[in-house]
């Protein structure tokens, strides 16, 4: 991608992010051990992404991370209809990376409102 947007984000359960804040880092969910990378959405990904992989998840975190922290570990790549999405190799997110977080829920039909932030 010619251009990272200022801030992509991350997408957690609140489980699987509680450890986190006391180590300083997070690995990431299931799948992004499984897939060997962490899965990121630019802000214009994002509600599809909650919509086709968070449906009726009400305990989740929202985390808007500095895509310039992440240096060449992030790797922006072709998925869901060939659109490139950012994705994190080498290890665990540094938490200095994040700007900010916010819970949010996805109801049952997939919607999400999202925090006026995300830009």
């Amino acid at each position: 991608m010619p251009h990272s947007p200022d801030l992509i984000y991350k997408i957690a359960t609140r489980a699987s992010f509680a450890q986190a804040r006391e180590a300083g880092h997070y690995a990431g969910m299931l799948i992004d051990a499984a897939d060997g990378y962490m899965h990121f959405s630019t802000a214009a990904q994002l509600s599809e992404t909650l919509r086709l992989h968070f449906k009726g998840e009400a305990d989740l975190v929202l985390l808007a991370v500095r895509s310039a922290d992440l240096g060449e570990n992030l790797v922006w790549e072709p998925s869901r209809g060939g659109q490139l999405f950012p994705h994190l190799y080498g290890g665990p997110l540094d938490l200095a990376s994040v700007a900010w977080e916010a819970s949010i829920s996805v109801d049952a039909n997939g919607n999400c409102a999202l925090p006026e932030a995300v830009r």
